[in-house]
Protein backbone atom coordinates (compact mmCIF):
# COMPACT_ATOMS: atom_id res chain seq x y z
CA UNK A 1 0.00 0.00 0.00
CA UNK A 2 1.56 3.29 -1.14
CA UNK A 3 1.21 5.93 1.74
CA UNK A 4 0.14 9.18 0.26
CA UNK A 5 0.43 12.32 1.99
CA UNK A 6 -0.09 15.89 1.90
CA UNK A 7 2.77 17.92 0.57
CA UNK A 8 4.10 21.65 -0.19
CA UNK A 9 1.95 22.89 3.14
CA UNK A 10 2.73 24.51 5.77
CA UNK A 11 1.64 23.67 9.81
CA UNK A 12 -1.19 26.06 10.05
CA UNK A 13 -2.35 24.79 6.46
CA UNK A 14 -2.12 21.17 6.98
CA UNK A 15 -4.40 21.24 10.07
CA UNK A 16 -7.05 22.19 7.14
CA UNK A 17 -6.56 19.12 4.87
CA UNK A 18 -8.66 15.81 5.32
CA UNK A 19 -5.57 14.29 7.38
CA UNK A 20 -5.27 17.01 9.69
CA UNK A 21 -9.11 17.54 10.22
CA UNK A 22 -9.01 13.56 11.17
CA UNK A 23 -5.92 14.29 13.35
CA UNK A 24 -7.61 17.29 15.18
CA UNK A 25 -10.18 15.38 16.09
CA UNK A 26 -9.58 12.68 18.00
CA UNK A 27 -6.74 14.83 19.29
CA UNK A 28 -9.68 17.09 21.00
CA UNK A 29 -11.80 13.95 22.18
CA UNK A 30 -8.95 12.78 24.02
CA UNK A 31 -8.04 16.27 25.61
CA UNK A 32 -11.52 16.79 26.54
CA UNK A 33 -11.92 13.53 28.55
CA UNK A 34 -8.72 13.95 29.87
CA UNK A 35 -8.40 17.12 31.68
CA UNK A 36 -12.13 17.39 32.50
CA UNK A 37 -11.79 16.43 36.07
CA UNK A 38 -8.00 17.02 36.90
CA UNK A 39 -8.83 19.86 39.71
CA UNK A 40 -6.44 22.66 40.99
CA UNK A 41 -6.22 26.40 40.17
CA UNK A 42 -3.79 26.94 36.86
CA UNK A 43 -3.39 25.30 33.82
CA UNK A 44 -1.12 25.99 31.22
CA UNK A 45 -1.26 24.75 27.43
CA UNK A 46 1.89 25.19 25.42
CA UNK A 47 2.10 25.76 21.74
CA UNK A 48 -1.10 24.42 19.59
CA UNK A 49 -2.71 27.48 20.18
CA UNK A 50 -5.15 27.11 17.27
CA UNK A 51 -6.94 24.89 19.73
CA UNK A 52 -7.93 25.56 23.23
CA UNK A 53 -7.15 21.57 24.50
CA UNK A 54 -8.27 23.27 28.06
CA UNK A 55 -12.20 23.97 27.25
CA UNK A 56 -13.39 21.08 29.37
CA UNK A 57 -11.24 21.71 32.11
CA UNK A 58 -12.69 23.94 35.09
CA UNK A 59 -9.87 25.54 36.86
CA UNK A 60 -10.46 29.13 37.68
CA UNK A 61 -6.86 30.21 35.63
CA UNK A 62 -6.08 29.27 32.16
CA UNK A 63 -2.69 30.02 30.78
CA UNK A 64 -1.64 30.25 27.02
CA UNK A 65 2.12 29.91 25.59
CA UNK A 66 2.99 30.52 22.32
CA UNK A 67 5.21 32.41 20.13
CA UNK A 68 2.11 33.95 18.21
CA UNK A 69 -1.54 33.83 18.92
CA UNK A 70 -4.72 33.37 15.87
CA UNK A 71 -7.79 35.73 16.17
CA UNK A 72 -10.07 34.47 18.82
CA UNK A 73 -8.93 31.71 20.87
CA UNK A 74 -10.96 33.34 24.31
CA UNK A 75 -11.06 32.41 28.02
CA UNK A 76 -7.68 31.73 28.36
CA UNK A 77 -4.44 34.18 29.50
CA UNK A 78 -2.32 34.95 26.91
CA UNK A 79 1.64 34.73 27.12
CA UNK A 80 3.85 34.93 24.48
CA UNK A 81 7.17 32.52 24.75
CA UNK A 82 8.97 30.05 23.84
CA UNK A 83 8.31 26.69 25.66
CA UNK A 84 12.28 26.59 26.23
CA UNK A 85 11.93 29.21 28.73
CA UNK A 86 8.33 29.79 30.34
CA UNK A 87 7.32 32.90 32.04
CA UNK A 88 6.18 31.69 34.99
CA UNK A 89 7.60 31.29 38.83
CA UNK A 90 8.21 27.73 39.72
CA UNK A 91 5.41 25.58 41.22
CA UNK A 92 2.49 27.21 40.42
CA UNK A 93 0.97 25.40 37.73
CA UNK A 94 -1.61 22.07 38.20
CA UNK A 95 -1.71 21.05 34.42
CA UNK A 96 0.17 21.42 32.16
CA UNK A 97 0.02 19.93 28.93
CA UNK A 98 2.60 20.11 25.74
CA UNK A 99 0.77 18.58 22.50
CA UNK A 100 3.13 17.90 19.99
CA UNK A 101 6.00 20.35 21.06
CA UNK A 102 8.78 17.90 21.72
CA UNK A 103 9.43 16.68 18.43
CA UNK A 104 9.25 20.39 16.85
CA UNK A 105 11.96 21.83 18.89
CA UNK A 106 15.83 21.90 19.38
CA UNK A 107 15.82 21.33 22.78
CA UNK A 108 12.99 19.05 24.35
CA UNK A 109 14.85 18.14 27.03
CA UNK A 110 14.77 22.07 28.04
CA UNK A 111 11.07 21.84 27.40
CA UNK A 112 10.75 19.38 29.96
CA UNK A 113 12.93 20.47 32.46
CA UNK A 114 10.62 23.35 32.39
CA UNK A 115 7.53 21.62 32.79
CA UNK A 116 8.93 19.84 35.72
CA UNK A 117 10.18 23.75 37.25
CA UNK A 118 6.52 25.42 36.91
CA UNK A 119 4.62 22.17 37.82
CA UNK A 120 3.39 21.97 41.88
CA UNK A 121 4.32 18.53 43.09
CA UNK A 122 1.78 16.03 42.38
CA UNK A 123 1.14 18.02 39.41
CA UNK A 124 0.12 16.52 36.29
CA UNK A 125 2.01 16.82 32.37
CA UNK A 126 -0.13 15.50 29.24
CA UNK A 127 1.90 14.84 26.36
CA UNK A 128 1.02 14.13 22.51
CA UNK A 129 3.38 13.34 20.26
CA UNK A 130 4.03 11.20 16.63
CA UNK A 131 4.60 7.35 17.02
CA UNK A 132 7.90 6.93 14.92
CA UNK A 133 7.40 3.42 15.08
CA UNK A 134 3.39 3.32 12.86
CA UNK A 135 2.23 3.96 9.84
CA UNK A 136 2.65 7.48 10.56
CA UNK A 137 6.39 7.00 10.92
CA UNK A 138 7.20 6.01 7.34
CA UNK A 139 6.47 9.18 5.33
CA UNK A 140 9.42 10.46 7.30
CA UNK A 141 11.66 7.51 5.04
CA UNK A 142 10.82 9.30 2.06
CA UNK A 143 12.99 11.78 0.33
CA UNK A 144 9.92 13.46 -0.75
CA UNK A 145 8.93 14.34 2.56
CA UNK A 146 11.64 15.56 4.65
CA UNK A 147 10.79 19.16 4.58
CA UNK A 148 7.06 18.49 5.13
CA UNK A 149 5.11 19.04 8.16
CA UNK A 150 4.45 17.13 10.37
CA UNK A 151 7.17 14.25 8.70
CA UNK A 152 9.99 17.12 9.07
CA UNK A 153 9.75 16.84 13.04
CA UNK A 154 11.92 14.41 15.12
CA UNK A 155 9.41 12.15 16.14
CA UNK A 156 10.44 10.79 19.60
CA UNK A 157 9.75 7.03 20.85
CA UNK A 158 7.34 6.50 23.55
CA UNK A 159 10.13 4.61 25.33
CA UNK A 160 12.24 7.29 25.36
CA UNK A 161 10.18 9.68 26.36
CA UNK A 162 9.24 7.80 29.38
CA UNK A 163 13.12 7.71 30.36
CA UNK A 164 13.39 11.38 30.11
CA UNK A 165 10.21 11.70 32.43
CA UNK A 166 11.45 9.14 34.62
CA UNK A 167 15.04 11.35 35.32
CA UNK A 168 12.89 14.04 35.77
CA UNK A 169 10.97 12.41 38.67
CA UNK A 170 7.83 12.25 37.01
CA UNK A 171 5.66 8.77 37.18
CA UNK A 172 3.73 7.88 34.21
CA UNK A 173 -0.02 6.50 35.04
CA UNK A 174 -1.53 6.88 31.76
CA UNK A 175 -1.19 6.43 28.32
CA UNK A 176 -3.22 5.73 25.03
CA UNK A 177 -2.79 5.85 21.44
CA UNK A 178 -5.39 6.61 18.28
CA UNK A 179 -4.94 7.56 14.74
CA UNK A 180 -4.81 3.85 13.26
CA UNK A 181 -5.16 4.69 9.76
CA UNK A 182 -2.33 5.01 7.62
CA UNK A 183 -2.02 8.75 6.83
CA UNK A 184 -3.85 9.09 3.33
CA UNK A 185 -4.58 12.46 1.47
CA UNK A 186 -7.91 11.71 0.36
CA UNK A 187 -10.52 12.03 2.60
CA UNK A 188 -12.89 9.07 0.68
CA UNK A 189 -9.71 6.63 1.59
CA UNK A 190 -9.67 8.21 5.32
CA UNK A 191 -13.20 6.94 5.49
CA UNK A 192 -12.79 3.60 3.83
CA UNK A 193 -10.13 2.63 7.02
CA UNK A 194 -12.14 4.01 10.09
CA UNK A 195 -12.41 0.89 10.89
CA UNK A 196 -9.07 0.39 12.25
CA UNK A 197 -9.88 3.35 14.87
CA UNK A 198 -11.57 0.61 16.93
CA UNK A 199 -9.36 -2.70 15.70
CA UNK A 200 -6.56 -0.27 16.62
CA UNK A 201 -6.96 -0.33 20.13
CA UNK A 202 -7.43 -3.93 20.72
CA UNK A 203 -5.56 -5.26 18.72
CA UNK A 204 -2.21 -3.51 17.79
CA UNK A 205 -2.05 -1.17 20.22
CA UNK A 206 0.84 0.39 20.35
CA UNK A 207 0.65 1.20 16.17
CA UNK A 208 -1.66 4.62 16.96
CA UNK A 209 0.16 7.01 14.83
CA UNK A 210 -0.14 9.63 17.63
CA UNK A 211 0.40 8.50 21.35
CA UNK A 212 -0.99 10.53 25.01
CA UNK A 213 0.98 9.92 28.28
CA UNK A 214 0.03 11.58 31.15
CA UNK A 215 2.64 11.65 33.81
CA UNK A 216 2.76 13.17 37.55
CA UNK A 217 5.59 14.98 38.99
CA UNK A 218 6.66 13.57 42.11
CA UNK A 219 8.55 14.59 44.71
CA UNK A 220 10.79 12.73 46.90
CA UNK A 221 10.61 12.73 50.83
CA UNK A 222 7.09 14.58 50.20
CA UNK A 223 4.45 13.32 52.59
CA UNK A 224 0.50 14.46 52.36
CA UNK A 225 0.08 15.98 55.64
CA UNK A 226 -3.46 14.79 56.32
CA UNK A 227 -6.29 16.47 58.38
CA UNK A 228 -7.14 14.72 62.13
CA UNK A 229 -10.53 13.90 62.24
CA UNK A 230 -10.51 12.10 65.65
CA UNK A 231 -11.84 13.23 68.46
CA UNK A 232 -9.45 14.27 71.03
CA UNK A 233 -10.55 11.33 73.78
CA UNK A 234 -12.38 12.87 76.63
CA UNK A 235 -10.86 13.93 79.71
CA UNK A 236 -10.73 11.35 82.79
CA UNK A 237 -13.62 12.16 85.47
CA UNK A 238 -11.77 13.36 88.60
CA UNK A 239 -13.51 11.11 91.77
CA UNK A 240 -15.79 12.63 93.55
CA UNK A 241 -14.32 13.44 97.24
CA UNK A 242 -15.61 11.58 100.25
CA UNK A 243 -17.44 13.15 102.83
CA UNK A 244 -15.87 13.01 106.37
CA UNK A 245 -16.41 14.36 109.74
CA UNK A 246 -14.22 15.43 112.62
CA UNK A 247 -14.06 13.69 115.83
CA UNK A 248 -12.55 15.55 118.67
CA UNK A 249 -10.05 17.14 115.70
CA UNK A 250 -9.52 13.92 114.08
CA UNK A 251 -11.04 13.21 111.18
CA UNK A 252 -12.91 10.07 111.50
CA UNK A 253 -12.73 7.64 108.33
Amino acid sequence: MVVLTQHDVNGDEWFETPLGRYLIERELAFFDQAVADIFGFNALQVGFARHDLLRTNRMPKKFSVAPEFPAGLDGVIKLRAEPVGLPLASQCIDLLLLPHVLEFSAHPHQILREAERVLMPEGQVIISGFNPFSLWGLPRLLPSCKHDYPWHGNFISLPRIKDWLALLGFEVVAGRMCCYAPPLRREQWLRRFRFMEAAGDRWWALAGGVYFLKAKKRVAGMHLIMPSWNKSPAAKKALAPVPQKMVNNKISQ
